[in-house]
């Protein structure tokens, strides 16, 4: 049987690799946004047109249509997800809710991170406000059994993206013999995935009936340390690595939204265990290495110009925290 599935948003980063994954698997799927979208939709897809923060235009715009399971991943507060409570209520067998990896008990306290680990982050915005989301379906499943699954994934990247936060500046500055910053002592452990291995995650989770009101992690098992990902960047850019390590409290004094994302998530170890997610998936693997994923990101961004773009802003500040922090010659 045919899964009828709605996607909210459906052109970002893990949502347009789960689009074409779902199409591959025989989905009838259909995408809702604004039609202004980073990434074309791809052949096979119906496309509606709406403002996903306008009720009344999400209705006209779905009209009686019903479906097997929704999955919404432009929500990122309590109110977003009320408002699909309260659109999807009796009209989709699953509502599938995207949080993040960043939810769990930051700093962890002990490895690996699984779904039973305590969802508490003190640094983060992003985060609490995910787990107020997360707080909020899972009383409406309790109190009124509307059928949530949520999925947590974590670093997730494709071509596009850089896994530092200055992006392509940090790769750019490599290749130009410059210094980079890199947070801590860069020994901490990181796992990245590629977004088509969390695709073939996700897909599967879909209109299964098992899953609701269960929280599964989609990430891989991929995590190497901070140091060794800009050395892999810089070995796909035809390059070498100068790093400078600086402590995340003294980034965050210099850039407070940079330092946000590193003390509420990329400072700590960060491995997890998805055995539960193989429970219903027992064929998940991932199987993009970053190794792998590197040379997409340098190719993907040496095919056009306009793709390589420097942060000025970063670009000056890793300057100046080079020049703070930098080891003397003598003293290495």
């Amino acid at each position: 049987m045919t899964r009828r599935v709605l996607f909210i948003g459906g052109t970002g980063v893990i949502s347009s690799a789960v689009a074409r994954e779902a199409l591959a698997q025989g989905i009838e799927l259909t995408v809702l946004n604004r039609g202004s979208g980073r990434r074309p939709l791809p052949p096979g897809v119906e496309s509606l047109i709406a403002d996903v923060r306008d009720p009344a235009a999400m209705r006209a715009a779905l009209g009686g249509r019903e479906f097997d399971a929704v999955v919404d991943w432009v929500a990122f507060t309590p109110e977003h997800v009320q408002a699909d409570v309260d659109l999807f209520a009796g009209r989709t067998g699953q509502y599938v809710f995207i949080s993040s990896a960043s939810a769990y008990l930051t700093p962890p306290a002990r490895m690996p991170i699984v779904e039973s680990t305590p969802l508490k982050n003190p640094a983060w915005p992003y985060s609490r406000d995910k787990i107020a989301c997360e707080d909020l379906l899972m009383r409406e499943f309790r109190d009124h059994d509307f059928p949530v699954t949520v999925v947590r994934p974590s670093h997730t990247y494709d071509e596009t993206c850089v896994p530092f936060d200055a992006g392509w500046t940090f790769v750019e500055r490599m290749r130009a013999g410059k210094e980079v910053i890199v947070h801590g002592d860069g020994s901490s452990m990181w796992t990245l995935t590629h977004s088509r291995d969390v695709a073939r995650g996700v897909v599967p989770l879909l209109a299964d009936s098992r899953t609701i009101g269960e929280a599964y992690t989609v990430t891989s098992h991929d995590a190497p340390t901070w140091d060794d990902i800009a050395r892999t960047l810089a070995a796909a850019a035809g390059t070498e690595a100068r790093i400078v390590h600086v402590p995340s409290d003294q980034i965050a004094a210099a850039h407070p939204a940079w330092g946000e994302a590193l003390l509420g998530d990329k400072t700590w170890n960060a491995l997890f265990d998805t055995s539960k997610l193989r429970g219903v998936v027992p064929d998940f693997v991932a199987t993009t290495s970053f190794e792998e994923g590197a040379r997409e990101i340098v190719a993907w961004h040496d095919a056009d110009a306009s793709r390589r773009v420097i942060d000025p802003v970063f670009d000056r500040l890793f300057d100046e925290l080079a020049d703070r922090f930098r080891v003397p010659v003598a003293d290495r």
